[in-house]
């Protein structure tokens, strides 16, 4: 698990899958807002001119020498809810993010939102 110091030092890392396929570049870390501890990263995928930025859970997440490598697979990752790389993600997406990768997802007590940006 990617810890919340370590944040900033991992942007622009490859994210690998099970396999070790490169998925794309790591692009922010979204953390939960109850435990503020890392629970999504958005990676960049696309061709150059087509680029949008993917959702992947951090859980099991293992750290290597500029790397990241989920748990997911590179196919699954690919068909995740995705936004634009200058967009934010709208509070009423969450839940379908964590509906593709088969989580619970719990708002939070006063209906706020599950992740937050670093």
């Amino acid at each position: 698990m990617i810890r919340s110091a370590d944040v900033r030092e991992w942007r622009d890392c490859d994210v690998l899958d099970a396999k070790g396929h490169r998925i794309g570049a790591l692009e922010a870390v979204y953390v939960d807002t109850a435990t503020d501890e890392p629970a999504m990263a958005t990676l960049r995928t696309g061709l150059p001119t087509r680029r949008r930025l993917v959702f992947v859970p951090l859980d099991e997440a293992i750290l290597g020498p500029r790397y990241v490598k989920v748990a997911h697979a590179k196919a699954v990752v690919k068909k995740a809810p995705a936004i634009g790389t200058d967009d934010v993600l709208p509070a009423e997406q969450e839940e379908a993010i964590f509906q593709h990768y088969g989580m619970p997802y719990q708002p939070g007590a006063g209906g706020e939102r599950r992740l937050a940006r670093r």
